[in-house]
């Protein structure tokens, strides 16, 4: 599962303080010609996730997470650019201002190695 797929949740778990994570999987690089396509779909798949929480379907999906914090965590396979860190410090905001926490962790796969 990948940011590419808007309809699928790619990872869904409970972090070690008891906050359900919804985990987007970020693996397009952002120094290209696709920056604006790369910006459109996590603002799509953000705004899925957004979606998933408010309408309460993940409760349905599974009701365990009933009544727990909840967050959105992009994994980004590549640092971010500086349109990027522009928009996802207007994200955090949209996303806090609903109720949900919201990050960006960079996952430097040579450092995992």
């Amino acid at each position: 599962m990948s940011i590419e797929q808007l309809d699928v949740v790619d990872v869904t778990s409970v972090d070690s303080e008891g906050v359900v994570v919804l985990t987007i999987s970020d693996h397009l690089a952002w120094e290209n010609v696709d920056a604006p396509r790369h910006l459109w779909l996590l603002q799509e798949k953000i705004n899925k996730y957004l979606a998933f929480f408010e309408s309460g379907e993940i409760y349905e999906s599974c009701p365990q997470y009933r009544g727990m914090p909840a967050k959105i965590s992009v994994v980004g396979k590549h640092p971010l650019s500086g349109d990027a860190q522009a928009f996802y410090t207007k994200v955090s905001s949209i996303v806090e201002g609903a109720g949900f926490g919201f990050e960006f962790k960079h996952f430097d796969v040579s450092s995992s190695r």
